[in-house]
C-alpha cells in the first residue's frame, strides 16, 4: 500500500473519531419536563447522527434520535433542539417512572467504521436541580459591551461621575 494513502486513511479516521466526541451530558428540570443537554465537539462537516435513550431495569428505551427507532410511548412527550455543538432533549411530564440512566450517543453519518461516542447520566427525580435561567453573559456578551459604552457616554456628558 502506498504510504500516502495509509496516512490519508489514518487522518480520515482520526477526523471521524474527533468530530463527534460527547464532552458532557447534564440533566435538570424545567417545570415538569426533564431537560438533557448533550454538549459535543463539532470539528467535522459531516452530518452527526444522534440518539437519546433511557436504560431502566436493564432495558434500553430509545427516546429520540436518528440512529434507533423511538418507542411509541415517548414520541408524544419529547421535544428536541439542536445547535452547532449541543443537542437538547425535553421529556415532558417527567415522573419517578422515568428515572434511570440516560444516554446521549453520537456518530458520523455514512461512516460505518466510526465508533459511537456517548455519555451517561443517572437521573433521579428527587435529586434533579431546576434549570437555571439563561446566563446573559454566556449567551450573548453584546449587552455588556453596550453597558460599558453607555457608561462612558454618560460620564462624558457629566450625567454621572465614576
Amino acid at each position: 500500500m502506498n504510504p500516502a494513502i495509509g496516512i490519508a486513511v489514518l487522518l480520515a479516521v482520526l477526523q471521524v473519531s474527533r468530530g463527534q466526541k460527547v464532552t458532557s451530558l447534564t440533566a435538570c428540570l424545567v417545570n415538569q419536563s426533564l431537560r438533557l443537554d448533550c454538549h459535543h465537539e463539532n470539528t467535522t462537516t459531516s452530518p452527526i447522527q444522534y440518539e437519546f435513550s433511557l436504560t431502566r431495569e436493564k432495558k434500553k428505551h430509545v427516546l429520540f434520535g436518528t440512529v434507533g427507532v423511538p418507542e411509541h410511548s415517548y414520541r408524544s412527550r419529547t421535544n428536541f433542539t439542536s445547535k452547532y455543538n449541543m443537542k437538547v432533549l425535553y421529556l415532558a411530564d417527567f415522573t419517578n417512572k422515568d428515572e434511570g440512566i440516560y444516554s446521549c450517543e453520537l456518530r458520523l453519518s455514512g461512516q460505518p467504521q466510526s465508533m459511537p461516542q456517548s455519555q451517561n447520566i443517572s437521573v433521579l427525580r428527587d435529586k434533579l436541580v431546576k434549570c437555571e435561567g439563561i446566563s446573559l453573559l454566556a449567551q450573548n456578551t453584546s449587552w455588556l459591551l453596550l453597558l460599558l459604552l453607555s457608561l462612558s457616554l454618560l460620564q462624558a456628558t457629566d450625567f454621572i461621575s465614576l
